[in-house]
């Protein structure tokens, strides 16, 4: 026996029960009686439900077949996934030009990975998405014609929030690039306006035209929900700050659009930007069915999106203006640099959910005859040579779906992780 200085006591290891996956199994699943029937009776019907599943799925499917008919009293037809996951990938897309969506589903995952590396929140991930989103619609419509006009104003709009963004948070001689910009667009609008500059458009066209009413599949999914929330977030952003404004008018205008966009359902807004838009419209002017699906998924993520981040903006402590005010920030340079970080950092786990959900809730522009991955999924099953097999389909559609709300999920988690390193929970 070791010798042990007077009036302590030899310390024993914990028993061996009490500890490594027994003793975790012996706490967690069978701490009682109660809990350890618990666990039994639902292991079993796991393990049931797993091995038929497997059986259904795997041993006894029909991975190919010419027809519906050849699955009958068997199990999975996983034949119906391999003849038709061209038209539920790509919709009624023209079949023999289906590798432009193919590539235009590619460049957005890749802008997507790469905007989750934090090494890339920088310049470099502007010209990414720019580069990228040119490419995404060259390849989906085939040519691309753009105004000059429109041209102009995007440089004026450009430049005037560099010059915004610059006079706030750094010093005034880098503006020089955006006056630059900003001055080009603003006399080339006025040369246009008064006729010295012809009203010509710059068009390309590689490929030919496909109209959006042959799109479907997933990057119907893929254009709605990124686009729409990579513009809904800073519209958002604006509405959070809007509504916590001191001026009235603008708190006031502010509070009314997000109380009203999020008072009606999405169906609604997309059927009024269906059905009721055009009506408004000049005699002869549209606008395709496809963006004003866009725009309403725009307006009404904006509006959710704009309550979780006033929810972030209200729990910061007063102390954090107060400092900024102290350091003589003023309205622009506090908000960018002190408030709006903290705030975007505390509600990344909502956000998160509801970029999710609103990747789901793409879904619903079948209203206005739109098909997206699911509803060209769907539309799959009308075929009547594989008729009666809306297990496998919606089940291969629902995998889909999960690898990409999973990817956001973990992502969030990550991110969620690395922002809070170094900062007191």
């Amino acid at each position: 026996m070791t010798d042990l200085p007077a009036g302590e006591r030899q310390q024993l290891p914990p028993p061996a029960a009490d500890t490594g996956a027994m003793g975790w199994l012996r706490r967690n699943l069978f701490s009682s009686w109660g809990n350890g029937i618990t666990t039994v009776v639902l292991l079993a019907a796991i393990l049931w439900l797993l091995a038929w599943f497997v059986d259904w799925a795997v041993v006894n499917a029909v991975w190919t077949a010419p027809s519906g008919q050849a699955c009958r009293g068997h199990g999975a037809c996983w034949a119906l996934i391999h003849e038709k996951y061209r038209f539920i990938f790509f919709g009624t897309f023209p079949y023999e030009q289906q590798w432009r969506p193919l590539l235009a589903v590619i460049v957005m995952v890749t802008m997507l990975g790469t905007s989750a590396d934090r090494r890339m929140w920088n310049r470099r991930l502007i010209w990414i998405w720019g580069i990228g989103s040119f490419l995404t619609f060259l390849l989906m419509f085939g040519q691309i014609n753009i105004p000059l006009g429109l041209i102009l104003f995007v440089a004026l709009a450009v430049g005037g929030l560099g010059m915004l963004l610059r006079s706030a948070v750094a010093a005034a001689p880098e503006i020089a690039g955006w006056r630059t910009l900003a001055a080009i667009g603003a006399i080339g609008i006025v040369l246009r306006l008064v006729g010295v500059l012809p009203p010509w458009s710059l068009a390309i066209a590689p490929f030919s035209y496909v109209e959006t009413g042959l799109w479907g599949g997933l990057p119907v999914t893929l254009i709605l929900a990124t686009y729409g929330l990579v513009f809904a977030f800073p519209y958002g952003i604006l509405l959070a700050l809007g509504r916590r404004s001191n001026l009235p008018l603008i708190k006031g205008l502010c509070i009314g659009f997000i109380e009203l966009i999020r008072g009606v359902p999405l169906i609604s807004l997309l059927i009024m930007a269906s059905v009721m838009l055009p009506l408004f419209l000049p005699t002869g002017m549209t606008i395709d069915k496809f963006l004003r699906a866009l725009i309403a998924v725009i307006l009404f993520a904006g509006a959710y999106i704009a309550e979780i981040i006033r929810g972030g903006l209200q729990s910061l402590p007063k102390g954090q203006f107060e400092a900024a005010d102290a350091m003589g920030f003023n309205y622009f340079q506090r908000t960018t640099l002190i408030i709006l970080p903290q705030a975007l950092r505390v509600v990344i786990p909502p956000l998160i959910n509801t970029f999710i959900g609103f990747f789901k809730d793409t879904s619903l522009v079948l209203i206005i005859g739109i098909f997206d991955f699911l509803n060209a999924a769907n539309q799959a099953l009308v075929d009547p040579n594989w008729a009666g097999f809306p297990s496998e389909v919606y089940l291969f559609a629902a995998f889909v779906y999960f690898c990409f709300c999973f990817s956001m999920s973990r992502y969030s988690k990550y991110l969620e992780v690395e922002l809070n390193k170094g900062t007191r929970r």
